[in-house]
């Protein structure tokens, strides 16, 4: 790509957005910044950017050749890739496929239950507010989608859930459950937009049975578990993998 405005847009807890010469498309750079509990809980990682970027681009690319609108353009270098704009739909949307977390923690479900159906939760996207559950109605009421567009981002989000499942079973890890956002680019059109990394999404390394060293995902800042980085190296490792092997 041509030259590269560096006008910032906006900052959030793992990303600045940056204009670009074209006004339907961002440059997105990844932080090393790591937070938890809305942000309560803050670090650096060295390279954790470098690694989400890189994995989220693979896994948009996958996406893409699935069927799947994202906003994903291309990489520009190791930590920026290069996106549509898009007006975000302050909406977070988490499939669960087995409980663990915060299901755990206000159910009586144990940790470790297989959902089927997998459980589709939405969250009001908003920090200050702390990102709370939302009911049919709550969003109804809040006017945020339309209900054609919540019907199309179920089924988007349950395609992915499908797609990504079944990918990362080949790479010897389940996909315990994450978290998607969405947005209409400049032609109005619904994406997939933020990241999918091991930031918004829970692995569980399938040759490993011990319940703490099987995770390979922000977890492991979450509870001090040590080997961030460690673990994010290991799910682009087998990413990379993948791919090399399927040529």
């Amino acid at each position: 790509m041509n030259h590269i405005e560096r006008s910032l847009i906006y900052e959030g807890k793992a990303k600045r957005i940056f204009a670009t010469e074209n006004p339907d498309r961002v440059l997105i750079e990844f932080k090393n910044d790591a937070t938890a509990f809305n942000a309560k809980k803050r670090s650096q990682i060295e390279g954790k950017g470098r690694l989400n970027c890189k994995i989220s681009a693979a896994l948009f690319k996958l996406l893409e050749s699935n069927g799947i609108p994202t906003h994903f353009l291309e990489l520009h270098s190791e930590t920026f890739m290069i996106a549509d704009k898009i007006n975000v739909i302050p909406l977070e949307v988490v499939i669960r496929n087995i409980a663990t977390g915060s299901l755990c923690k206000e159910t009586p479900i144990h940790q470790g239950t297989i959902l089927n159906p997998p459980l589709l939760d939405l969250y009001y996207k908003d920090d200050e507010l702390g990102d709370p559950i939302l009911t049919e109605r709550r969003l109804k009421l809040l006017n945020i989608i339309s209900s054609s567009q919540m019907e199309e981002v179920e089924k988007i989000t349950r395609s992915v859930n499908k797609i990504l499942k079944e990918y990362f079973d080949s790479l010897d890890l389940l996909l315990v459950d994450f978290k998607l956002e969405f947005g209409l680019n400049s032609l109005g059109k619904l994406v997939l937009a933020d990241e999918i990394s091991p930031d918004n999404c829970r692995f569980w390394d399938k040759k490993n049975s011990d319940p703490k060293e099987r995770i390979l995902d922000k977890d492991r800042f979450r509870q001090d578990l040590g080997g961030v980085i460690d673990a994010y190296e290991e799910i682009l490792k087998r990413i990379e993998k993948e791919s090399s092997n399927s040529f």
